[in-house]
């Protein structure tokens, strides 16, 4: 079993700079995926995303790309007079074709950054084997802290599916007496409305079968406990479990609705009632896992 959420960095050494890579996953339904890297290196996305997958099925997942100095910061000294003369083409330009031309300080700012001194970033071929060296590094990192808490999620997954067994038995156990509390209670009700009937008279005798009809719910806990067993099985196996286990817990809760329903009793009730309180528990944890 394996977490959503995750953390990986690890760096390389790339023409005299540090490459850094991050990647980082919160919880989400599908694979959402973003990269955030250098323009010049966009042609490099694809692979990254391909690189991705390999590790992460679902889960919202952003990778951070940065290529720094030898001093950690990002180089920010630019070549003014090479963005002073990019924007003098670009007024010029504008003048021919007839249009008001009013930098704004984000114009300044893109031009500024583009021209940046030091000759710009090694080309995207040139960049990509250490890039994909660190990337791996980092996924290696990220996949490693989602199985470890996956490990403690199966834990206490295992620990809450004990639970939800005890309570589904108190209502196996419960279930069977039912009728014939219903029976003495009928009973008790004819006797205080001043009607003295046999307990064995017909009328009797088929109000409480159809009353142990309507309440029998012998095949619900038969679904519910098999429920249970896919679920364990589940978790226990290597596969992309969440999808699967968000079917098998909502189905989990129908059943224990319907007995909820069914039941008529006050002890059945309160145990559907913690059956309810520990699957949403369930559920609420189950986001976490790819």
């Amino acid at each position: 079993m394996k977490s959503m959420t995750g953390y990986g960095r690890a760096t390389a050494a790339l023409a005299g700079s540090t490459l850094t890579v991050q990647v980082s996953a919160v919880n989400r339904k599908t694979l959402d995926l973003t990269v955030s890297l250098p323009g010049e290196w966009e042609g490099l996305e694809p692979a990254v995303g391909e690189q991705v997958r390999k590790y992460a099925a679902r889960g919202k997942v952003h990778v951070d790309i940065e290529l720094t100095g030898d001093t950690g910061e990002t180089d920010q000294s630019w070549n003014e007079d090479a963005a002073a003369a990019a924007l003098d083409r670009l007024a010029a330009f504008a003048a021919r074709e007839g249009v008001a031309f009013q930098p704004t300080p984000e114009l300044l700012w893109q031009i500024a950054s583009a021209q940046r001194k030091g000759g710009g970033l090694p080309a995207a071929d040139e960049a990509r084997p250490a890039l994909e060296g660190a990337l791996e590094e980092a996924l290696r990192a990220f996949a490693g802290m989602r199985a470890t808490e996956g490990e403690a999620l199966l834990v206490d997954f295992l620990a809450r599916i004990e639970n939800l067994r005890r309570h589904l038995e108190i209502v196996a156990a419960r279930a069977p007496l039912v009728p014939a509390l219903q029976r003495e209670q009928l009973l008790k009700r004819l006797h205080e409305a001043g009607l003295e009937l046999d307990p064995n008279d017909e009328r009797v005798l088929r109000e409480v079968a159809l009353f142990a009809d309507r309440c029998d719910v012998s095949e619900e806990l038969t679904r519910l406990r098999s429920h249970l067993d896919q679920f364990a099985a589940l978790l226990k196996s290597e596969a992309e479990i969440g999808r699967k286990a968000e079917f098998i817990l909502q189905e989990m809760g129908r059943e224990v609705n319907t007995i909820g329903s069914k039941g008529n009793d006050l002890g059945i009730a309160r145990a559907v009632i913690e059956l309810k309180n520990e699957l949403e528990r369930v559920r609420e944890q189950i986001a976490n896992v790819e």
